[in-house]
């Protein structure tokens, strides 16, 4: 069916519309504004941020909150730079977003208008395609292509160009608008045999699920195949919690840095099945796995499989499709109790390993020291935010590995880190998005200072916007992860680059229209947080930690990362 449309920017607004789209992120500007002309009387809703990068980060927080596409609206020259570093983080996440740029207009290219520039080329390494649509004619199509490519194999970032004046003209004919639709890969059965063959086999294997069980939504197969097999199973990256921790078969997280049996797994394992998993930094490039062991990894991207570590068996496919077959095929073996009772010494040897590594971390976790240990801050907020349904979110260096190496996960999808980007300043957006797609779930934000001046502004978006968030904020007066590598790894810390010192950002968030809370002892941490959450309104605890105190992130990064 056809429409007849009175501009581009009409059009562009009936295709997102048809894709789905019910929320977008913006910044606005002269150059879209033939959009936003047309989403005024949609039920699309518009959450206006203070910086280009705050509403990239938001329309990435509400893809990886809900496994749709987030989108994301800029203007031209600036306001399209101002976006590139969160498409980056988006890029490295795997990421389902479209980020939506207006641009000068096509006959006013290289005449040296108001912010010119090739937008393009630019984005084009950083994504999965860069789109420029020069015909209002097309722009139906070049959305529904930009969606597609967002999130078809392993999702990503799609660059979409819409000049001003492609935005302003009237089509010159009625204009199709494609609906939304999905492809499915389908499952090579004769690696689903292979893969069973070596579970029935195996004497100690894991299973580490990743963002790709996530995305394909593989929770309750994937709870299913460790019930019928006894295989025990860690979680990774955006797929922590698809198998909540508090089940018996859940070592919670799979970074070695992490208290627990991850380390121990990963060295002991004769089997790994590597589940939308990819092969990087966080299992230092696949040397941290038993060289004896055999590799399965299943993604949705060929490119990705085998990347770092030859492996033994390659599966391109969907997570939960390869999972639900592997299921069917141990079901109809009717072995199952047989493979339950020959992991469970595995199982067994692993819990051991993970009583001993939490005993180890325990003195932390309950320090009673002034300075406040930011690991005892983690705790507390671990313990407070207990509910099935609360959302934490991070930002900063070591605030970011304090809270990894704590997090009870209950449910996937209620947590947000940067991932491999390791980009700082997205923690305010994540938590006003994640507040915002979710007004009835408590929000708390755990970060580190440095991280937190990045988007400082996007407090009065939560303040105006009414969204109550709780910002927890380790305070430890610097930038710690490159203080302590520096300390590491040149003997002394370059004070004129990594002292921030002592910022009374509670009363920043004060007067912007919120409420804020000093705590400098650990027996005020909880009081604290429960009159945050309890005022109602947007809120900062800031929390007085120790500087001196070194997170193995930081250790790693001296060892491992930035100096090599």
């Amino acid at each position: 069916m056809t429409r007849e449309f009175r501009s581009g920017g009409e059009a562009a607004v009936a295709a997102l519309i048809a894709q789905g789209v019910d929320t977008i992120f913006t910044l606005s500007g002269g150059h879209i504004n033939p959009i936003y002309v047309h989403l005024e009387d949609t039920d699309i809703r518009l959450f206006d941020t203070r910086h280009e990068q705050a509403a990239v980060w938001m329309a990435d927080a509400h893809a990886r909150f809900t496994r749709r596409t987030g989108v994301a609206l800029v203007t031209a020259g600036p306001g399209f730079t101002n976006a590139l570093t969160a498409v980056a983080g988006a890029s490295m996440a795997g990421t389902p977003l479209v980020l939506i740029a207006g641009s000068v207009g096509v006959n006013m290219v290289e005449r040296l208008d108001l912010q010119d520039m090739r937008q393009a080329p630019v984005a084009e390494p950083m994504v999965k395609k860069a789109l420029v649509c020069h015909s209002v004619d097309r722009i139906p199509d070049f959305v529904d292509q930009a969606f597609r490519e967002a999130r078809s194999g392993r999702p990503g970032p799609v660059y979409l160009e819409l000049p001003v004046d492609v935005l302003s003209s009237a089509p010159s004919k009625p204009l199709a608008v494609p609906a939304t639709y999905t492809t499915a890969r389908p499952v090579d059965l004769q690696r689903v045999e292979q893969v069973d063959e070596m579970v029935m086999n195996a004497e100690k294997p894991i299973i580490i699920a990743g963002s790709g069980a996530w995305y394909s939504d593989a929770g309750a197969e994937l709870t299913r195949l460790v019930e019928a097999t006894g295989i025990p199973v860690f979680t990774a990256a955006n797929g922590r919690g698809v198998v909540p921790d508090t089940h018996p078969l859940c070592f919670g997280g799979s970074l070695a840095i992490r208290p627990g049996a991850g380390l121990a797994a990963s060295i002991g394992a004769d089997l790994i099945i590597l589940l939308g998993n990819r092969i990087n930094l966080f299992s230092l490039f696949g040397d941290i796995y038993n060289p004896d062991a055999a590799i399965v990894q299943v993604d949705i991207e060929a490119e990705e499989i085998g990347r770092n570590r030859a492996v033994d068996v390659p599966v391109v496919s969907d997570v939960r499709a390869f999972v639900s077959e592997l299921l069917r095929r141990i079901d109809d073996r009717g072995q199952g109790d047989m493979l339950i009772s020959r992991h469970e010494p595995w199982v067994h040897e692993l819990r051991e390993a993970e009583r001993s590594s939490l005993a180890d971390a325990e003195p932390q976790w309950s320090s009673d020291a002034v300075p406040i240990h930011p690991m005892r801050l983690a705790r507390e907020v671990d313990d407070f935010m207990n509910r099935d349904d609360d959302i934490v979110v991070t930002d900063g260096g070591d605030a970011t590995t304090w809270i990894g190496m704590t997090r009870t996960m209950r449910r996937a999808g209620h947590y947000l880190d940067y991932g491999l980007f390791g980009s700082l300043g997205g923690g305010v957006p994540y938590a006003n998005a994640a507040k915002f797609l979710f007004p009835e779930k408590r929000v708390v934000l755990f970060t580190g200072d440095g991280s937190l001046g990045f988007n400082f502004m996007e407090f009065e978006r939560a303040v105006t916007k009414g969204l109550p968030i709780v910002v927890v904020v380790s305070n430890d007066l610097g930038w710690g992860m490159i203080r302590h590598s520096q300390e590491v790894r040149l003997g002394h810390a370059i004070e004129n680059v990594v002292d921030i010192g002592t910022i009374r950002y509670d009363k920043l968030v004060e007067a912007l229209g919120g409420v804020g809370f000093i705590v400098e002892k650990p027996d005020e941490i909880r009081p604290a947080i429960e009159a945050a959450f309890a005022s109602g309104k947007t809120a900062l605890v800031n929390v007085m930690t120790d500087p001196t105190a070194v997170s193995p992130g930081s250790l790693a990064l001296a060892n491992v990362g930035a100096y090599q």
